[in-house]
């Protein structure tokens, strides 16, 4: 008599699984993109130009996230330097590192500005403008040789400054407004103090280095939320920019549009797999692991906004060393501008030139290659790429009103320069540590642009579930084969 039983057991209920992180954030983008047009259709409220409430509100969005990126900076590069000096007493070749890393910013802050004045040269940017010298106006801020210095030595010690301005008031009249900013130059100089302080000081500075090392995994926990925000702040960025910029403001400096986006592209796709490849390193894996920096950096046009993703995906996908990266990467943020130091003033100054009237001897392309050089250095206490033209302008002794004529796209530009920015100050630390042989090879050949977005306290997580997995299967499988014996 035979007996059947009935399984009762009701299947799982499947859980919806959400797209990966690099789909979110590509959703973001098309989905800022179509909101951006659909304000830019909208137009203005009224005559004065007051923007439309889809305009604002991308906007509000993009602007929050930037802030929140921008307010975990200070601390995140703080107790990652101090963590990484602490670090580096296991790492006998760090004076080497400082140096390889530097040397390698002028390297290809030299390759991009070569790039810049060959192409400005051949389009002929000021020649072929609908624009004259008489619509220009000299810039409220700009750069002179000794910002480093300022920027270098900390006013304070959380390196910030304050900067008071009059707005016009409701009432006719006007209010002062005073926004606070930090210095990140500043911030790596105090950082390094502190840190080399606390190795000289020995035993007594060890509760110091832990507790810098604890406040620095809350740090990052708190970061992981943030870049959690990335899709809603693309659309927000994206989108913004698409309302407010459109690309009617091209027409009449096209050519120089142009000239900028096609240097940004030679340099990024050109200049920079050639160098990946010279040092035996895969391109695409490159391009795969730094892109959620780039892209961000596009859609931000904030250098240190980014830095904090940067410095991430350098660390994570790209294999470099922490105690090395969170070194090179906050200084590379302040100093390393292929974009907004080297293609761009070098095509500007022959820009202006050109279109006062004025021509340039082979000394002054020598001293727009110095300036692109050395004065990303000199302007790090500032910020733009227009501090740095001013100071490209005013040592070549160009007049500055052909600033106020670049103006006017400037944003647009603005996006592709910080692109470029990012992909390098990515870029030369990786190389620097594939050539002192401290890169993790493996990581950088097989990360995923998703294992960026991963929290480390996950990540633990499934790897201990692999591994209990795993060993959970090694018994099953030795019972099996005994009862087929």
């Amino acid at each position: 008599m035979s007996s059947t039983t009935t399984d009762t057991t009701t299947p799982p209920r499947r859980r919806l699984r959400m797209p990966s992180f690099t789909v979110q954030v590509l959703l973001g983008l098309g989905l800022g993109v179509l909101l951006g047009w659909i304000a830019l259709r909208m137009g203005p409220v009224n005559a004065e130009g007051d923007p439309n409430w889809l305009t604002a509100a991308l906007s509000e969005i993009g602007s929050a996230f930037v802030t929140l990126l921008r307010a975990i900076v200070p601390p995140l590069v703080f107790l990652a330097i101090v963590a990484s000096i602490a670090n580096l007493r296991q790492v006998t070749n760090a004076a080497r590192l400082a140096w390889q890393t530097l040397l390698w910013f002028a390297i290809t802050a030299g390759i991009s500005v070569v790039v810049g004045i060959g192409l400005g040269l051949l389009f002929q940017p000021g020649s072929r403008t609908t624009l004259s010298a008489e619509e220009g106006a000299e810039p409220s801020s700009t750069g002179s040789w000794l910002d480093f210095l300022n920027g270098l030595i900390p006013g304070n010690f959380l390196g910030l400054g304050a900067d008071t301005g009059l707005e016009p008031g409701a009432d006719g009249g006007f209010t002062a407004e005073t926004s606070i900013d930090f210095n990140v130059l500043q911030i790596v100089v105090i950082a390094l103090v502190v840190g080399i302080a606390a190795l000289r000081t020995g035993k007594a500075a060890e509760p110091f280095l832990a507790f810098s090392r604890s406040a620095l995994a809350v740090v990052q926990k708190v970061l992981w939320w943030v870049i959690r925000l990335a899709p809603l702040g693309t659309l927000g960025l994206i989108g913004r920019a698409v309302a407010t910029y459109g690309w009617d403001l091209l027409a009449p400096l096209a050519t120089f549009a142009v000239a900028i986006y096609v240097g940004l592209a030679i340099v990024l796709l050109v200049v920079y797999p050639v160098l990946l490849r010279t040092n035996g390193l895969k391109i695409g894996a490159y391009f795969r692991g730094a892109w959620p920096a780039i892209q961000l950096a596009f859609v931000s046009r904030s250098s240190i906004g980014t830095l904090p993703v940067t410095q991430r995906v350098t660390e994570r996908n790209l294999g470099v060393p922490a105690p090395y990266a969170s070194f090179a990467v906050p200084l590379a943020a302040t100093t390393k501008m292929d974009g907004c130091a080297s293609i761009y003033p070098a095509i500007s100054a022959i820009f202006v030139a050109q279109l006062f009237g004025v021509d340039l001897s082979v000394t002054d392309y020598l001293l727009i290659a110095f300036v692109s050089v050395v004065g990303s250095a000199a302007t790090a206490g500032l910020t733009g790429a227009v501090v740095m033209l001013t100071l490209t302008l005013s040592t070549l002794g160009l007049p500055l009103a052909g600033v106020g004529l670049l103006l006017a796209i400037d944003p647009i530009l603005d996006m592709g320069r910080t692109a470029l920015n990012v992909a390098g100050q990515a870029l030369v630390p990786t190389i620097v540590a594939k050539r002192e042989g401290i890169l993790d090879v493996a990581r950088y050949e097989s990360a995923r642009v998703d294992d960026l977005f991963r929290d480390e306290v996950e990540q633990a997580r499934e790897e201990q579930a692999d591994a209990d997995a795993t060993d959970a299967t090694v018994p099953a499988r030795e019972a099996s084969a005994s009862l087929r014996a």
